[in-house]
């Protein structure tokens, strides 16, 4: 796909390591925090060279032609009303987040569940937005590297907005997702179900002990 200015809302290990990606693959991103003065996405504008930058949400939101959500899930909507709902109207807006609840005896939970997501409120909340829930349901090195997985295994994109599932769709495929193995589940009231993945995904990453795993499907005929 063409090169594309991407913003990416999120300086922690998933927002880094797609930014990372995103610039051997020829586009232009900054990262977004809080603070344009947030030591962690400065360091990594001065290690990224001239295509990598950091700024505040705001800024983030205002550069990118496409913008990810790659915030924890419980600071998402705040994170996105940082950024404005100006500078993100008409922009297609790759939710990644998951809306996990750690107890202080280790249990995790998700608030919204079961008939509501963070994909959902976020459409709602920002309606203008193109919403694309998708890269949620695995690790961050899985996500932009597919062959760390052996195998055909599966990526999942859900969203109201058939052209914004497209243009995700190609950026997934530049990662190496075949296009085959990028299932489309419909609406975003799917991304219920990708999101309520995430306990069983942790449950597997306490038993493999790694996080080189992936969901893979067989279906008959």
């Amino acid at each position: 796909m063409a090169a594309m200015r991407i913003g990416i809302l999120g300086s922690g290990s998933v927002g880094q390591t797609l930014a990372d990606k995103l610039l051997t693959l020829g586009h232009e991103v900054t990262l977004g925090s809080r603070s344009e003065a947030n030591p962690t996405g400065t360091a990594w504008a001065e290690a990224a060279g001239p295509h990598g930058h950091n700024g505040t949400f705001a800024d983030t939101a205002e550069f990118g032609e496409l913008v990810i959500n790659a915030t924890l899930g419980a600071v998402a909507l705040a994170a996105l009303e940082a950024a404005g709902a100006k500078a993100l109207a008409g922009k297609v807006l790759v939710d990644v987040c998951n809306p996990l609840v750690f107890a202080a005896d280790g249990t995790v939970t998700l608030d919204p569940v079961n008939d509501d997501s963070m994909g959902e409120r976020i459409q709602r909340a920002f309606p203008d937005t193109r919403v694309v829930k998708a890269l949620n349901t695995l690790s961050a090195p899985v996500m932009v590297d597919p062959t760390r997985v052996p195998g055909r295994h599966q990526l999942f994109v859900a969203g109201e907005d058939a052209g914004a599932k497209r243009e995700v769709t190609a950026l997934l495929e530049s990662f190496g997702w075949p296009a085959a193995d990028i299932v489309d589940l419909g609406g975003i009231q799917a991304a219920r179900g990708l999101e309520m993945l995430m306990p069983f995904w942790l449950s597997m990453m306490r038993h493999h002990g790694h996080t080189d795993f992936n969901y893979a499907f067989q279906v008959a005929g």
